[in-house]
Formats: C-alpha cells, structure tokens, sequence
C-alpha cells in the first residue's frame, strides 16, 4: 500500500539560524536515529541509483560517522516482517500487512548496515518511542537527530514525541525523504514551528 515516488528536490529555507528556539546539537547530550531505512520502505523510491535516496543515504552515512567520532550512540529502528493483526493494530486499517517475512525486504540499506556499535530497536508504531527501548537507551541524553523515512508519518512522530518528553528534536531536512515535496515540506515545517529544529546535514555535522 506503500505509493510510488517520484525523484523531487529536498526542500529547501529550513536551518538552524531559522530555528524558533535556541537549541544546538551538543555531541555529549544527542543520540542519531536511522529511522525504518528499510530496503521494504526505500523499493517506493525506484533503484538505489535514484538521486534522491542517493542523496540521503550519503547524508546518513556521513552522520553516522560524526556521530561514531563523538562518541555518540547511533540507534537504527527498524520494523520486523510477518506482523500478526494485533501487532499491526490499526497500521492495518491504513497500510495493510507492512513488511513481509523477507530478509532482503527487512535489511536496512545496504550503505548503512549497523555495526557492531550501534543500536537497533524493534518498532511497531509510528513513533519510535512507542513499544521500544528507546527512551531507556538515550540513558539521560536529551538530545535526538532524526534521519530515515517517511518524514510526515514515522520522522515526525517521534519527533513530536521525542518533545513530549522534554527530548529536543533535531530532524535533518536532507537526510529525510518522503512521498512527495509537500509532504516532504510540511513535515519539516510542522517540527520548525512546532516541537524541535530543522538543520541541514551540513549544519549538524560542524555541531558534532
């Protein structure tokens, strides 16, 4: 049930120095979440060539290793395949089955496959706090980036819930992809005016 995507530039006019608040990364205090970059949630995108995801996997893949340098934990989610109707709950009204019982489907992208360091979390719901560790593996830390798919369902509820618990949230405009520009946009525009701040790749990176 998963819609088709066509290749479309990030949006752009988001940035720390745009932010209503006054928060900045701080490598002692933030954790990375890849957020479900799941070959199931990346095949709407086309072939791993596409300039898009292309794009986005680079960014990632660049957090990741500042975030490895600064010591952070980087915490991949991920959902499992073959869910039963109770363990979708009403995902299944709006999605159907989700991602099958398929090793291929489950892995997380090729580029950005976990190393023994990281963390990977088990999720069932939009938000990644929902039903997981999460909240006990930030262990005091009270900042989160977010990268990963889709930026208007999964990216921004966490985020809002990583505010709700007094978490800030940092959503990477250019490491974050969508259904579409507008979706895309006005995922981006609902955290900037609402619950965290929207920074470029480039602008986390000098943070970390």
């Amino acid at each position: 049930m998963l819609p088709r995507i066509t290749p479309y530039p990030i949006p752009t006019g988001f940035g720390i120095d745009k932010a209503k608040v006054r928060w900045r990364p701080d490598p002692s205090r933030a954790a990375l979440l890849v957020h479900d970059m799941q070959n199931y949630f990346l095949a709407p995108f086309g072939t791993a060539d596409q300039a898009l995801m292309a794009r986005v996997v680079d960014n990632i893949a660049g957090l990741r290793k500042h975030a490895h340098n600064a010591g952070m934990p980087v915490i991949f989610s991920a959902q499992p395949g073959g869910q039963s109707r109770t363990e979708r709950g009403l995902l299944q009204d709006f999605w159907g089955d989700g991602p099958p019982p398929d090793e291929h489907a489950l892995a997380i992208h090729d580029a950005l496959t976990p190393g023994d360091g990281d963390i990977r979390i088990t999720k069932r719901r939009y938000s990644a706090f929902v039903g997981t560790s999460l909240a006990s593996l930030l262990k005091g830390r009270d900042q989160l980036i977010i990268t990963g798919v889709y930026a208007h369902i999964g990216v921004l509820a966490t985020a809002l819930d990583a505010f709700m618990r007094d978490i800030q949230p940092f959503v990477v405009a250019d490491a974050v992809a969508d259904f579409s520009p507008a979706h895309h946009r006005d995922a981006l525009r609902h955290v900037a005016d609402r619950c965290g701040v929207v920074a470029t790749t480039a602008e986390i990176a000098d943070s970390l």
